[in-house]
């Protein structure tokens, strides 16, 4: 598991705005039965009924986001990773962000019936500074689960372990350092991205960049999938300091553009 001493804060912090979050009770009649509070619906249900257009401003790494949309928590094949990350009001995009990873998941349902996707890190409700991230800022920017096999197979063990997937550490051939029966399944990681890429020009995006752990290029490209990626000209960062590069291995980040 990565070392990464700035991540740990993050996860105490980000606990405690969930705890806060979940203490919270709605006022109810005396004479009824207390109901189970669940504010993860409850928040989503605050942000759904927003159908005012969004704003990007600025960039990635220093922006704002306005009328942002929330992402559902769960959907028939997608999982936000964290419950607390999610209660901090970090699963914001722009609408045609939002559309587009959406739009994606539910092709998905029939080309991939049974696989639950990952979805991460996003922005916060108005944009700006979402620690411990140097981008995510306008609501164009999102983190997704690298999918995994286990022992060659379909696995979604990961999908619910918090914000410690961040700190999963996966070799140059994207074998789990930990439990070597796992590896990315890097054919669907690029058939995601082909269809994202797909998706986000219905809706005036392309994908601008993708951040990937840059030794695991070969491994993807060289998929039936990868291929395609490689030669549809999806531009993947070729140049990270090591801590960023380090941090990519579990998840790769994708950055959206407008198209004019």
């Amino acid at each position: 598991m990565k070392i990464i001493p700035f991540i740990l804060p993050l996860l105490i912090i980000q606990a405690c705005a969930g705890q806060t979050e979940s203490n919270k009770e709605p006022v109810r009649d005396a004479h009824q039965p207390k109901a189970e509070p669940n504010p993860i619906q409850e928040l989503y249900d605050q942000y759904a009924e927003n159908n005012e257009p969004s704003v990007s401003s600025g960039t990635v790494s220093n922006g704002s986001l306005k009328n942002g949309k929330l992402f559902p928590f769960k959907g028939p094949n997608f999982i936000y990773f964290d419950s607390t990350s999610y209660l901090s009001k970090h699963a914001f995009t722009n609408e045609k962000v939002h559309r587009t990873v959406l739009s994606t998941y539910k092709e998905f349902e029939t080309i991939l019936p049974h696989f639950e996707f990952g979805l991460m890190e996003c922005s916060n409700e108005h944009g700006g500074k979402i620690w411990p991230h140097r981008t995510h800022q306008n609501g164009l920017s999102v983190d997704f689960m690298s999918p995994l096999l286990k022992n060659g197979s379909s696995s979604m063990d990961f999908n619910t372990i918090g914000l410690p997937h961040y700190l999963m550490d996966f070799d140059e051939n994207g074998v789990y350092t930990e439990d070597t029966t796992y590896s990315i399944d890097f054919n669907l990681l690029a058939k995601h991205l082909l269809e994202l890429n797909t998706q986000a020009k219905k809706n005036g995006l392309k994908i601008e960049k993708v951040i990937l752990k840059i030794a695991l290029k070969d491994n993807l490209f060289a998929t039936e999938y990868g291929k395609k990626l490689k030669a549809s000209g999806i531009y993947f960062a070729t140049k990270l300091s090591d801590l960023i590069d380090s941090l990519h291995d579990d998840h790769y980040h994708v950055d959206f553009t407008f198209v004019n």
